[in-house]
């Protein structure tokens, strides 16, 4: 499993996650739509935190600065 995302990439979704977390907790968002939310911005976390996306490999899509 090698990266395949970039640092902006990664900055991007843990921005998105926080994000979404705050409208969760200052209840801006509720039911079923903030579930469903909070489980993306788990994911996004995640993918973050490992530089992989798994959405990234059957697409073909590498956001990797390329190697020279």
């Amino acid at each position: 499993m090698s990266k395949n995302m970039s640092k902006v990439d990664s900055t991007i979704r843990i921005i998105v996650a926080g994000i979404i977390t705050a409208l969760y907790f200052t209840n801006v968002i509720n039911g079923f739509f903030a579930t469903f939310l909070i489980a993306v911005s788990g994911l996004f976390l995640f993918t973050s935190f490992i530089s992989f996306c798994p959405l990234y490999v059957p697409l073909r899509i590498s956001t990797c600065p390329k190697k020279k």
